[in-house]
C-alpha cells in the first residue's frame, strides 16, 4: 500500500497509507487530512481538492484531462504543478508521493 505525504500550508505533515485504486482525495478525506474539502465528492465538479504535486513526481502521474484543467480555473493560486486530487488514482508507483495543500480552497 503506497504511503503519501501531505504537507499542509502551515508545514504540518501527515503520512498516510492509501490503498491502490483509491484517489489521493479519497485517501485524504478518509484520513481527515485538513485542507482537502472535496465538496463534490470526487466528481471533478469543484476545485476543493486542489493540491500541488511535488515537482519530482509530476512525470509519474497521468496528464490532466480537459475537465480537470477547466475546474482548476476555479482553484485558489493555481501553479504548474496543480492537480485535483480526485483525478489522481493511487498505485504502487506513487509510494512516497509528496502532496502540498494550498493555503485555502474555494
Amino acid at each position: 500500500m503506497p504511503t503519501i505525504k501531505f504537507i499542509e500550508h502551515s508545514g504540518t505533515e501527515h503520512e498516510i497509507d492509501i490503498p491502490n485504486g483509491l484517489t489521493i482525495m479519497e485517501g485524504a478525506t478518509k484520513n481527515k487530512i485538513p485542507g482537502i474539502d472535496a465538496d463534490c465528492g470526487g466528481a471533478c465538479a469543484c476545485a476543493t481538492c486542489h493540491v500541488y504535486i511535488d515537482n519530482a513526481w509530476l512525470e509519474k502521474i497521468p496528464q490532466k484531462e480537459d475537465g480537470e484543467e477547466d475546474m482548476l480555473d476555479f482553484a485558489f493560486e493555481v501553479k504548474d504543478n496543480s492537480r485535483l486530487s480526485c483525478q489522481v488514482t493511487v498505485n504502487d508507483d506513487l509510494d512516497g508521493l509528496i502532496v502540498n495543500i494550498p493555503e485555502k480552497q474555494f
